[in-house]
């Protein structure tokens, strides 16, 4: 692997990481959002929503962290041949 090579792979890294912490946010954000609504008195009618958005969180966290997982994988073979 030559230095070209490596420096993209180490560019191809930072990005899936970057995307990886841009899902945690979104998860946090989501989950925040959720429990919001629900402390508030005044949106008491949109308890569904927050429901939807407490149940949306774990949700966008898990795939963004599988999906991290499978691109690193194929990364690795696929600097490995």
């Amino acid at each position: 692997m030559n230095v070209i090579d490596k420096l993209s792979m180490n560019r191809t890294k930072l990005a899936l990481e970057r995307t990886l912490l841009s899902y945690i946010r979104t998860s946090i954000v989501l989950l925040s959002s959720g429990v919001a609504i629900l402390k508030l008195e005044i949106l008491k009618d949109l308890l569904s929503l927050s429901i939807a958005l407490i149940a949306a969180a774990p949700l966008f966290f898990f795939f963004g962290f599988f999906r991290f997982v499978r691109t690193r994988k194929k990364l690795k073979q696929m600097y490995e041949e």
